[in-house]
């Protein structure tokens, strides 16, 4: 479905008085380069950031000089800087980066830095990622520890022979190692692991409860039209998600809120472009089990957390080159994409301020 062309309207993200200064996020690739984003553009709303394979703050930016156009320029930094640099020295320069970000919260455009060094941080890569180097998500962690972040906040987990995925426990899911979609891979046999994402929101949140080994709220589809502005839906799909606990949706505890970012090709609307045009003959079949299978509602059902699973898919047109479905992480939709303006992140503050009614 095109985002141009829109099918009936789903019901609107409820109000569930959430407190909005204990928000978290965490995402995978590109939503994991926009996790840092949202982190730094609404840093007093948060109390932490999951990077999974993810950047750090305006990597695309690294070397305006690569192109004559500045868009050109920040495409070829997200590829060969942001992603794949020939050696890690052409990598992100997390210095440089860190006096890019000072600047835009002196202009206003973030929260101020100050917030963060308070924050926890989870940031993974794995040994045999071959979509975004590990060197790249070292920058990651010296980018936060360059913000304060302290030692016993910040986890940094760099050792796993793990390849561009996020990592869970499913039979269904593909081995560790792997480079491909649906880009959730599994902890081998006899491994004594838990869902990367337990991990995460036990990082974040600390001392929660066990995860429920039964689901006793709903998955929530919502109406992410309303949210969009004048630019748009720039990359948003028709619907969005957000799973709600009993216990929140029956008002019995005040709900803390985790937005989930999905990656590239993993949003429930993705689907293959030729030449431009959306090839629905070669539909992907995994398009719901970001949202459904990595384990994020289990660990939010007995601890009063509502996860939002924002949707952008794929455009290829002449006005947004995104095939694949990724977050803004350098540019597509705005040459602010990294602050408070931003269409992406305007439109996400707007699902957080909607759940703290």
């Amino acid at each position: 479905m095109s985002s141009t062309s829109f099918p009936p309207r789903a019901a609107p993200l409820p109000g569930l008085q959430a407190d909005l200064t204990q928000c978290s996020v965490s995402g995978l690739s590109s939503g994991a380069f926009m996790a840092v984003q949202l982190h730094l553009a609404h840093s007093s709303m948060f109390v932490g950031a999951g990077v999974v394979a993810g950047g750090p703050y305006r990597c695309a930016e690294s070397f305006r000089a690569g192109a004559v156009l500045a868009g050109d320029a920040y495409v070829q930094g997200a590829l060969f800087i942001c992603m794949n640099p020939l050696i890690p020295q052409a990598g992100p320069d997390p210095e440089r980066l860190l006096t890019a970000a000072r600047a835009t919260a002196q202009r206003g455009d973030i929260d101020p830095l100050e917030h963060v060094k308070d924050h926890r941080l989870y940031i993974f890569t794995g040994t045999k990622d071959q979509v975004v180097q590990s060197s790249v998500v070292r920058t990651t962690e010296q980018f936060y520890r360059k913000l304060g972040v302290t030692e016993a906040n910040l986890t940094f987990v760099g050792d796993q022979p793990a390849g561009h995925a996020l990592i869970t426990t499913n039979l269904e899911d593909n081995v560790l190692a792997a480079n491909c979609p649906p880009y959730l891979n599994q902890w081998p046999e006899g491994a004594p692991s838990e869902m990367q994402s337990w991990t995460i929101l036990r990082h974040l949140h600390r001392k929660l409860q066990a995860p429920a080994d039964r689901l006793s709220g709903r998955l929530v589809r919502f109406d992410q039209t309303e949210f969009f502005g004048d630019e748009g839906s720039c990359c948003f799909s028709p619907y969005g998600y957000a799973y709600v606990p009993k216990a929140v949706e029956e008002g019995k505890v005040k709900p803390r809120v985790h937005v989930a970012l999905h990656g590239c090709k993993q949003g429930y609307n993705y689907v293959d472009l030729t030449y431009g045009r959306p090839d629905r003959a070669s539909d992907p079949p995994y398009g719901n089990r970001y949202m459904t299978t990595t384990g994020y509602n289990e660990m939010a059902d007995t601890n009063g957390i509502v996860v939002l699973y924002p949707q952008v898919e794929g455009i290829d047109d002449g006005r947004i080159q995104n095939p694949e479905g990724c977050w803004d992480w350098w540019g597509y939709s705005a040459p602010d994409y990294y602050s408070q303006k931003a269409p992406q992140i305007r439109t996400l503050h707007r699902m957080l301020q909607r759940l703290g009614q």
